[in-house]
């Protein structure tokens, strides 16, 4: 492509400085040719989409993978503050804490593990595959012109399997420290900021929850916690003269199953916001404080709330948050805005060819799989600046069989890419734009129809 849109240029000039002047080139024409590829992602669809399959020198661009000198770290620490600026400029930052599988085999995929697929699994079968799999933190935010909450992904780490780190001679690491270590970049980044994390009950580990509040600037977790969880009231206070050790505890509370089959306890009502598409949902809670402690392991203070559904669509379950003031309905907000990690997840497999990158050397595949998975939120904030410019519209593409009322990430995608389509043509064509018909180069319209003919 000979022309980038004067608005794609603005969104990717704050990364410029994370790479030499030559590098940046080819970054701008692997971004721009990964959104325009139908298909697989690689770095030859890409050059076949910008137009540069002839070109002989194409392992520069593979070498912005797999050699280049840039740090992904940094890149995500820019990504995240131009998020920041375009969809939280105040109030408390929500980020969402989730790992995904990235479907991978072959002996030269060295840090790849075997994990349950939460995909194709469910409840009566049990499916595993071999795969990496990736800590990822998304940015949960409300964009405006869809008027809904996304999950936009700025950090990503990999978590290698207990095999792979065992040949390697390396400590393994939980993906409850992997999550601790990007958490804490966040919170460097972001250092003024009010931040929430939400997670599902596989980060509920004390250890994490304990450095999460004990920071100087506390990050605020909102996760799941088992009803068999053992809580108790606070320690008491030391008597004077008193021999032995601190106690950590208090006496031993009721477990909060037996909390939620006891007929005294008194519920209140409340209203679940959106989510999934599904309608607001009325629930009952009961919320209290207590110390969650477990042998080895620090005590935690924590507000717990237990949920369960008057129309039994849903098993009884709770909550806890390490913000002892936090009230049970931000808890349970902020927990279900969660659920759109899995859709961009999704979304990222169906349209950004997610898993179909073919790179094997441990360099490009620590630098790939983030990028695409970033990509979302570059294409979320190109589609923001467009309409914001009014260059765009966020229209929804509507069929008689499928009505859709909002945007999604489809009609993002579709905006930045007829806005990147309409650049190319300028560049080509040079007619006045206020005619009804131009002149186009028949190179234009046969990378247009090798586009069409090859989309599968």
């Amino acid at each position: 492509m000979r022309t980038l849109p004067t608005t794609m240029i603005a969104v990717l000039a704050p990364f410029a400085p994370l790479f030499s002047e030559r590098v940046f080139q080819h970054v701008q024409v692997l971004i721009a040719g990964t959104i325009l590829a139908p298909g697989k992602r690689t770095v030859a669809s890409a050059l076949r989409a910008m137009g540069l399959d002839q070109d002989k020198r194409f392992s520069r661009y593979h070498r912005v993978l797999n050699r280049a000198v840039w740090s992904p770290k940094e890149a995500s620490r820019v990504l995240l503050g131009l998020l920041v600026e375009a969809f939280v400029p105040e109030g408390p930052l929500v980020v969402g804490v989730d790992e995904t599988l990235e479907r991978r085999r072959g002996k030269k995929i060295t840090a790849k593990g075997i994990y349950r697929d939460p995909v194709r699994s469910s409840h009566s079968q049990l499916v595993k595959s071999s795969a990496l799999r990736w800590v990822c933190v998304t940015l949960l935010a409300e964009v405006p012109w869809a008027r809904r909450v996304w999950a936009l992904p700025f950090l990503s780490a990999l978590a290698p399997s207990e095999r792979y780190c065992q040949e390697q001679g390396i400590h393994h690491k939980p993906i409850t420290e992997r999550a601790w270590a990007l958490l804490l970049l966040v919170r460097r980044w972001q250092p003024s900021r009010e931040i929430i994390a939400v997670a599902d009950g596989g980060y509920a580990a004390l250890k994490l929850l304990d450095r999460c509040r004990t920071l100087s600037e506390p990050i605020t977790f909102i996760t799941r916690l088992r009803l068999d969880a053992a809580l108790y009231e606070p320690a008491p206070p030391r008597k004077p003269h008193q021999k032995g050790r601190t106690p950590l505890k208090g006496a031993r509370l009721p477990n909060l199953s037996t909390v939620a089959a006891d007929p005294a306890t008194e519920w209140s009502r409340v209203t679940l916001p959106q989510c999934y598409g599904k309608a607001e949902r009325v629930v009952e809670i009961v919320t209290s404080t207590a110390l969650w402690y477990s042998s080895g392991e620090p005590a935690v203070p924590v507000r717990w709330v237990l949920i369960r559904d008057p129309e039994g669509h849903f098993e009884t379950q709770a909550l806890l948050c390490t913000d002892l003031e936090a009230a049970p309905e931000r808890m349970i907000t902020h927990f279900v805005k969660r659920w759109q990690m899995e859709a961009t997840f999704w979304e990222a497999r169906q349209h950004l060819g997610f898993e179909t990158q073919k790179h094997w050397s441990d360099r490009a595949i620590g630098r790939t799989a983030p990028a695409m998975l970033a990509l979302f939120s570059v294409v979320t904030l190109l589609a923001h600046r467009y309409v914001a410019k009014g260059d765009g519209a966020a229209s929804v593409r509507r069929t008689a069989w499928y009505e859709k009322s909002q945007p999604t990430f489809s009609d993002a995608l579709a905006l930045v890419r007829r806005e990147l389509w309409v650049a190319e043509r300028r560049s080509f064509c040079g007619s006045a734009a206020q005619t009804e018909t131009v002149e186009i180069p028949r190179e234009f319209i046969e990378r247009l129809t090798d586009a069409v003919c090859y989309a599968a």
